[in-house]
């Protein structure tokens, strides 16, 4: 189907426009005459070419205009008068515009989760399943009270994986820029003024090491520099590539320290995106697909999708996902539980409410870990450097003391 540009005259003579989504232009007359308009002008909308990056919209304002949108369809409000209200009061432009297309396609007949539909960077598969669901069981406030919550735990666990991510690559970064200071200024200031003592020769060995690997990095550091250039777009390159990108997503589970706190975000999110969709009444083989989609990770990806062949084939749950060993032995259990007694939307949420709680303690305790080890590791390097470097001189200063 292709929208169409449409212009018409009301019974008054008042002129309306807007766009329709028809098979061609004699089905948009059709239906103008059958919402007793006169069509003046109906022609093929032309298609725009737009670049975006990314969403137009932060969860936040998603999260602010599910909450508001849930209460007034609470308070008996109509669903084009909420939408409305919402494109006029926000600061984001692009989410305005958004939100009056959405209104206009449900003004001309469509069902509110086929516009979300049409803007897939702003409403994800989650998000409009959600609302269909919603939609067809007649408790689309419950459903949008569901999603703002679910989307604020999202948020919260996003922020957490990459706190997660962000501590330990600071660490690294801190302590490189230490040594390059140190190797690219400090020890060369030391070495002139050994220099100009005339006392190069005698210098400590371990000083003479320091002195060397400073100068093995001045002479080469183009090459350095070429070499970390060449390092980070091979993994880059490499990322892109199925076979690469499962291999960093697999280290990033399997990895000390900071692989079981990845683990538990994602066991965490598949959980409470399944839960969340179960209970609002998605088939369990459609929220499969969707929580696939959404894990984030190729492992877990693979593993849910293995599982959803088999739920096909007619097993639970809990058999399959046990055999992918991507899950832990206790998570599989409390589904399979959850499969016997009939509440398994509700042990999803039991299980992910858990799961938040070991990732913020996961979290905190590797912050508390990696701090004292970034100022053993940074105090050490920064140590050895000025003991070698004070070395001759506190040797200089006993000599001047014996004479």
């Amino acid at each position: 189907m292709a929208e169409f540009v449409w212009e018409a005259k009301g019974r008054n003579g008042e002129v309306r426009k807007g766009v329709m989504e028809a098979e061609s232009a004699d089905v948009v007359q059709s239906r103008l005459r059958g919402q007793q308009l006169n069509p003046t002008k109906v022609k093929k909308k032309p298609k725009e070419i737009h670049i975006n990056i990314g969403s137009p919209v932060s969860e936040k304002e998603l999260v602010i205009f599910t909450r508001q949108f849930a209460t007034m369809i609470d308070a008996g409000l109509p669903l084009v008068q909420c939408l409305d209200i919402l494109s006029d009061q926000g600061d984001n432009k692009q989410f305005n515009k958004i939100l009056k297309d959405i209104k206009g396609y449900v003004e001309q007949g469509g069902t509110f989760s086929e516009a979300l539909r049409k803007h897939p960077k702003v409403f994800d598969d989650l998000y409009v399943n959600l609302v269909h669901a919603g939609e067809m069981g007649g408790i689309l406030d419950t459903i949008l009270q569901r999603l703002a919550i679910y989307i604020e735990k999202r948020v919260k666990l996003k922020r957490q994986g990459k706190g997660a991510m962000v501590y330990p690559t600071a660490v690294l970064l801190i302590a490189i820029a230490v040594i390059v200071v140190m190797l690219t200024w400090v020890i060369p200031a030391f070495q002139g003024m050994f220099a100009e003592f005339g006392g190069e020769d005698q210098l400590p060995g371990l000083t003479k090491m320091v002195i060397s690997l400073s100068e093995g990095f001045l002479d080469n550091v183009w090459f350095i520099i070429a070499g970390v250039v060449l390092l980070v777009s091979s993994v880059s390159y490499s990322y892109r590539t199925k076979k690469g990108k499962r291999f960093w997503h697999k280290l990033l589970l399997t990895a000390p320290i900071i692989g079981p706190v990845m683990r538990k975000i994602a066991v965490a999110r598949f959980t409470r995106t399944l839960g969340t969709l179960l209970g609002s009444g998605v088939p369990i083989l459609d929220s499969m697909t969707i929580v696939s989609r959404a894990s984030g990770n190729v492992i877990v990806e693979e593993a849910i999708n293995k599982t959803a062949d088999r739920i096909r084939e007619g097993k639970t749950m809990s058999e399959p996902l046990m055999q992918t060993g991507v899950f832990p032995g206790m998570v599989v259990q409390m589904i399979g539980v959850g499969e016997q007694t009939g509440a398994l939307d509700t042990m999803l949420n039991k299980i992910a409410d858990f799961y938040e709680e070991e990732v913020d303690v996961a979290v905190a305790a590797l912050t508390s870990l990696l701090e004292p080890l970034m100022m053993v590791v940074i105090g050490g390097i920064v140590g050895v450097i000025l003991i070698a470097m004070y070395m001759p001189i506190f040797e200089i200063a006993g000599k001047i003391q014996a004479g």
